[in-house]
């Protein structure tokens, strides 16, 4: 299977913050957005970081809550990988696993395509591990 078939599923919406909100307004944005991390965009739309909740509570940790005042690029993931909606599911769960991550962009003819998450890959194996089992079972029981 590949990444496209988890965008089919989910859709494409990504939600994105400007480099210069404060942690604080991030924060309340993912709140509203029920989602554990946010592209960090420029107004061309350009990438420059992930925001996630592992970031945020790292920050808290180290810098107490002052940290809420700082605007997200301070803290911000600013090396990002990415997938290709014609990259194999396995191929981004190891992307995922080797550089323990847990958000990755889709990009499709350098554009922003969608953005999974680990829960979203998680998901797909599932679901294709259940339709090989009921083929199987199928195959048996008529061969």
């Amino acid at each position: 299977m590949l990444v496209t078939s988890i965008l089919k599923t989910k859709g494409r919406d990504v939600y994105t913050v400007g480099p210069d909100i404060s942690v604080l307004e991030a924060v309340q944005e993912l709140r509203k957005k029920r989602v554990g991390a946010m592209l960090v965009c420029d107004t061309a739309g350009a990438i420059l970081g992930v925001l996630s909740e592992r970031d945020i509570v790292r920050a808290l940790a180290d810098g107490g809550m002052t940290i809420l005042a700082e605007p997200v690029h301070v803290l911000m993931t600013r090396e990002v990988v990415s997938c290709t909606l014609t990259d194999s599911i396995d191929h981004v769960m190891m992307l995922m696993t080797d550089r323990r991550i847990r958000h990755v962009p889709v990009i499709d003819h350098g554009k922003l395509a969608g953005l999974i998450s680990i829960g979203d890959v998680v998901k797909q194996r599932i679901a294709e591990t259940e339709m090989e089992a009921e083929a199987m079972k199928h195959y048996i029981a008529t061969g």
